[in-house]
């Protein structure tokens, strides 16, 4: 017999296989197209919807179990205002001001709700480091540095969305294993949301056909929840994680948007200069396949967070976690530096 929260995951995945047929049917007609170009070499035009796939299978949620969350309501709004912003500029190609003004916006929300960062914990032997009036400042760069982390990674089939899948199904452990089962319920919600997306996005419902890519919408909107459960997380009155431990879960999106933006500002040009160094862009330099590079990089992704979740577990120190975590980040630039002036 299913029990009610089983019935509730069933409902979350079955609104997100529904939501994406019935948007990837309606994407042709209102232009919500992604076209070949110079920097993008897929074929055809593919519907941009998988971002709002993901919201209304997270609109199930909102509707079955509105207490998750503290600060739900909150929350919600956030997700809907950036996903409305995400898909005008996926139809529209916005200029970058109103995304700003959209993310500042949800940031001040997020910190009105109370969900802000305090503290950066232990990272100094036998100093916790409390943020006072900076943590508003700070995670104002946080959730900015993570949506954008999230958009940067959006690039070969499948990555976006399995990398996702770690970030949250890690959470949902930590959440379950503190006995926080709203905020676990949440994060694997939305593992269960881009299960089909991630069907899609690799030609599994039908091969090119039925292919979908995620948007700016979904990357957008991946990327705040992820900031605002990492949050949670760490900065709760019952904290699941440390600070440091956060950067585990999210490390191959944080690694790829900080060794793109270091290289390209020690080359003396724009941080948000397109170019093709990103993380896969690298390996598939390697002489990889999409398919394999999309294997690699989730295996990678998996190691991190299992590596954040056991140095948790044995209380590792923070400032030792942090060390290991900016050795492997500076191991990382030094190589995808070297392979793409190669």
């Amino acid at each position: 017999m299913l029990t009610g929260i089983t019935i509730d995951f069933l409902m979350v995945f079955l609104s997100g296989f529904t939501g994406l047929a019935v948007a990837r049917k309606t994407a042709p007609v209102i232009g919500l197209l992604d076209k070949p170009d110079a920097r993008k070499v897929h074929d055809g035009h593919i519907p941009l919807v998988g971002g709002i796939s993901v919201w209304i299978a997270l609109c199930a949620v909102q509707m079955l179990n509105p207490g998750w969350l503290d600060a739900q309501p909150i929350f919600w709004f956030c997700l809907s205002l950036l996903l409305i912003v995400g898909v005008i500029d996926d139809r529209f190609n916005l200029p970058v001001m109103p995304r700003i003004i959209a993310q500042a916006l949800t940031a001040v929300l997020m910190m009105y709700s109370g969900n802000t960062l305090w503290t950066l914990g232990e990272i100094v032997p036998g100093y916790v480091m409390v943020l006072g009036a900076a943590g508003y400042l700070l995670t104002l760069v946080a959730i900015w540095a993570s949506i954008n982390a999230f958009n940067m990674i959006d690039g070969i089939d499948g990555l976006l969305g399995a990398v996702s899948c770690v970030t949250f199904s890690a959470l949902a452990w930590l959440f379950y294993q503190h006995g926080q089962h709203g905020e676990g319920q949440w994060s694997l919600a939305l593992v269960l949301a881009l299960l089909p997306y991630l069907a899609a996005n690799l030609g599994l419902f039908g091969g090119k056909k039925r292919k979908v890519f995620m948007g700016d919408a979904g990357s957008t909107v991946l990327g705040f929840a992820a900031i605002w459960l990492l949050v949670v997380a760490t900065q709760s009155e019952q904290p699941v994680m440390t600070p440091v431990t956060a950067l585990w879960l999210i490390a191959i999106p944080l690694a790829d948007m900080g060794a793109v933006c270091l290289r390209r500002l020690c080359s003396r040009v724009s941080p948000f200069r397109p170019d093709r160094g990103h993380i896969h862009h690298i390996v598939m330099k390697c002489g990889f396949s999409p398919r394999q590079t999309l294997a690699i990089l989730f295996a990678a992704a998996v190691l991190c967070a299992a590596v954040g979740i056991v140095f948790g577990s044995v209380e590792m120190p923070e400032w030792i976690s942090l060390a290991l975590f900016l050795l492997a980040f500076a191991g990382w630039y030094r190589f995808s530096s070297r392979v793409f002036h190669r």
